[in-house]
């Protein structure tokens, strides 16, 4: 009896460090024993009364969950898995057994369209709890998760709704049974005996993994110390003002084993990185963003990567960029130039402090730009710019802008509309957007640059690049803002070639076609950055297949996915703040980074 309580607390503090710290996903030590314990739920865990096929969730972008416990003592890691998927609610119901109601529960989740329900033993002897539970599933989609003895599922005879019952009372059933509820885990099982009359022997629905799960490095094979290395290069980083923090994940075969966030927002050391830290992700907005919507165009049929600028841009028409094709733009070998004049190019006439109908596009705090500036000045700039190389390898911003308005004519709506609608929302990207203080607050941001020459500002929530910040914040080349989790869940998609959540983004040979090398003159796929053939580059780092494809981004990120080893790696800093470095480059954090996660595969268990 002492060694099970041994257990169980282990496994307890093994989940508080898991999935409640706010730096860290990986366990301080050995993840084998949560493996053996995730086995046995696994063969204990059943899914009842999914007829309706509730369970997992689909439709992200249009659900509302509220996640309401009662007496459960895995409640607050449950929710924090739940929120990995989706934006969650929690209510304690307790807080409505007494002078509050569960009719006023009721009352206070009337906006949710979900409900998420917790319950064990005690929990269903409550009529109350059990009567809460049959009266709105009658009303909202709604999820039992139980935790409990055989001997209770009478008192469920009466549900209807999707019940995922594990006889196993663990902190890791917990887990499971929040990860399951949409896809991160499949439920294998179905029962094996009568309990009552309504849930018989063989009674249960079998369902399958469909996005990534949250567990430790021994899941996926891996011993958790053999990835101690990350610790040490973040911390090296950190200690030499390459950055002041970072945060790093991993997932590998499905699952994110690694997840942790180092140092500080600012080297003030006032507020400490999280996982859930927002950053700007620079030029991985080109394929984060752009490429996604393009690749989509390509599937309906909308772009032909054969066909020219001019026959989507009447603008272009009279100007040399008119023959210039998607495919040469999005290899980067157009000709364009890297970029077009920005902030020094201002007037004082071209901005003013205040807002208003004549000065709208907010660059940012105390900076409004003129009315159609862009169009006027930018956009003409693009138009009049050179084209000299063409031909040949020639990385350019200039490029993604024009693929930015082919894009927004061909679908005539504005790219991060498109991609919030097509793409984030539909697959539960909660923090991934462009213009992120409209619906974040500063502190979730990490700032970047103290701009002291032309914005006047520490850079915190508006975009870090210039050509972008002058278009408002919305560029094809820059201008997304994401946490972690967020980045890992796209590139997980494109790792299962355009499939996540049981939906089919884009498809499979568009995946393959624009992720493969195109050219014989640049290492890049179409839009995307990949695996250098040059061996003593190391590019992206010493040991990435040659099938790795992904991108970095000036601010001091990247997204890394390497689909010979079912790989996601994603690293994300503030390495401009206060002013532009080059010492994460120079001290190759990131590629050491990648290649500690390698080394550690390599060695196994």
């Amino acid at each position: 009896m002492r060694k099970n309580k041994r257990e169980c607390y282990f496994l307890l503090m093994l989940g508080f460090v898991l999935f409640n710290s706010a730096c860290a996903q990986n366990p301080p030590f050995t993840g084998k024993a949560y493996v053996q314990e995730e086995r046995l739920v696994e063969q204990s865990t059943v899914l009842l009364n999914n007829e309706s096929k509730v369970v997992p969730l689909q439709g992200l972008e249009n659900i509302r969950v509220a996640s309401i416990r009662f007496s459960s003592a895995f409640a607050i890691a449950f929710d924090s898995l739940l929120n990995k998927y989706t934006k969650v609610t929690s209510f304690n119901g307790n807080d409505y057994l007494g002078p509050k109601t569960l009719d006023m529960l009721a009352m206070d989740t009337k906006f949710s369209n979900t409900l998420v329900i917790q319950v064990n033993d005690a929990d269903l002897n409550n009529p109350q709890i059990v009567d809460f539970i049959t009266t709105n599933q009658k009303l909202k989609n709604t999820i039992v998760s139980f935790l409990g003895n055989s001997a209770s599922l009478i008192k469920l005879n009466g549900v209807t709704a999707p019940v995922i019952w594990s006889s196993r009372i663990s902190p890791v059933s917990a887990y499971y049974s929040a990860q399951a509820i949409f896809g991160g885990v499949p439920i294998t099982q179905k029962l094996t005996k009568n309990y009552t009359a309504k849930y018989q022997s063989g009674a249960g629905f079998i369902t399958s993994k469909i996005r990534l799960q949250y567990t430790v490095p021994e899941d996926a094979g891996i011993n958790s110390n053999n990835l101690k290395a990350i610790d040490d290069i973040a911390r090296e980083a950190i200690s030499n003002r390459a950055t002041p923090g970072c945060v790093v994940l991993v997932a590998k075969d499905g699952k994110v084993i690694f997840n942790k966030a180092y140092g500080y927002h600012t080297y003030d050391n006032l507020q400490p990185d999280k996982i859930t830290d927002i950053f700007d992700v620079a030029s991985m907005t080109k394929i984060s963003a752009t490429t996604m919507e393009v690749m989509q165009l390509y599937d309906q049929q909308k772009l032909n990567l054969d066909s020219t600028a001019g026959s989507y841009l009447a603008s272009t028409r009279k100007t040399n960029k008119s023959n210039l094709t998607i495919r040469e733009i999005l290899e980067h070998q157009a000709g364009l130039i890297p970029d077009i004049p920005t902030f020094g190019k201002i007037k004082p006439t071209d901005y003013s402090a205040d807002s208003s109908a004549a000065f709208p596009t907010k660059v940012n705090d105390g900076y409004y730009l003129r009315k159609n500036y862009f169009e006027d000045v930018m956009w003409p700039d693009v138009l009049k710019s050179a084209v000299k190389t063409r031909g040949q390898y020639v990385y350019s911003d200039v490029g993604l802008v024009m693929m930015q308005q082919i894009a927004e004519t061909l679908t005539a709506t504005p790219l991060n509309v498109f991609v919030q609608q097509n793409f984030y929302n539909q697959l539960g990207m909660q923090t991934a957007g462009f213009l992120p203080l409209y619906r974040f607050p500063a502190d979730r941001i990490v700032p970047t640059e103290d701009d002291k020459i032309d914005r006047h500002a520490l850079l915190d929530g508006y975009v870090h690049d210039p050509t972008a910040a002058l278009m408002g914040g919305v560029a094809g080349h820059a201008g997304l803002f994401a946490s972690a989790n967020d980045i890992a869940i796209l590139y997980q998609m494109m790792l299962s070639r355009g499939l996540y959540g049981g939906t089919q983004y884009i498809k499979p040979e568009t995946v393959d076609l624009f992720t493969s090398k195109q050219s014989a003159v640049s290492r890049r796929g179409l839009g995307f950055d990949r695996w250098d053939p040059i061996e003593d580059r190391h590019y992206p780092s010493k040991l990435a297949s040659n099938m790795t494809f992904g991108h970095t981004g000036f601010t001091g990120t990247c997204v890394w996915v390497d689909p010979k080893y079912n790989l996601v790696y994603v690293f994300l800093s503030n390495r401009v703040n206060p002013t532009v470095g080059s010492k994460l480059g120079s001290l190759n954090i990131r590629p050491r980074i990648q290649d500690a996660v390698y080394e550690a595969i390599q060695k196994g268990m």
